[in-house]
């Protein structure tokens, strides 16, 4: 898979860039948001994510890679694809899907071109384990903390947990590693507390 791209942008469309990269001009769809900050003849760099289909090979470009994989995550979703992904981020950020798919919001993800009420619930439902926790949502701890709780949250997640299992692992191990501790040392930390 291509995960990202850098080179010079040769052209800049509502929905779409050419990057130049190599000598090769490589197009990249893209939300209007990210196409936005792209200028002809700058250097660009982005997130990137290769569909593959039975007759052609598209690629998608992000700003960040947590639009990219938000991106990817809703496309496992039953009759979610890579058009619907792409319109959900250029209405929503990564952190509002997860905020609306955590509360079961089903108003604000109508709000995406191709999404109706039946296909909001069906994100809501299928997603609410892999999306609904926003990262840095812990109210009162400090910016550091919610870095390394998300990136142990994620793991968790990644490794099988709910997201609530997580987020509870997180909470109770907090107090004892302290403000910054190593990612990885949290995560042994909250399995162990998971493994009780």
């Amino acid at each position: 898979m291509i995960a990202s791209l850098s080179g010079a942008v040769q052209h800049v469309g509502l929905d779409r860039a050419v990057i130049e990269v190599g000598g090769i001009g490589v197009l990249v769809y893209t939300t209007p948001r990210t196409a936005s900050g792209l200028r002809t003849g700058a250097q660009a760099s982005l997130a990137t994510t290769l569909v593959v289909r039975e007759d052609s090979l598209t690629l998608y470009g992000f700003d960040t890679s947590g639009e990219r994989d938000t991106f990817e995550t809703v496309q496992t979703v039953s009759g979610v694809g890579p058009r619907i992904a792409l319109a959900m981020l250029a209405v929503l950020s990564p952190d509002e899907v997860a905020r609306a798919v955590g509360a079961g919001d089903v108003t604000a993800l109508t709000k995406v071109p191709g999404i109706g009420r039946k296909g909001a619930e069906r994100l809501v439902l299928e997603l609410r384990d892999k999306i609904g926790h926003v990262p840095g949502a812990d109210a009162g701890a400090p910016s550091a903390a919610a870095g390394w709780q998300s990136q142990v949250t994620e793991a968790l997640v990644g490794l099988g947990y709910t997201s609530k299992q997580a987020d509870v692992a997180v909470d109770r191990v907090t107090p004892a590693l302290g403000a910054d501790p190593a990612v990885a040392d949290a995560l042994r930390a909250a399995l162990r507390e998971l493994g009780r």
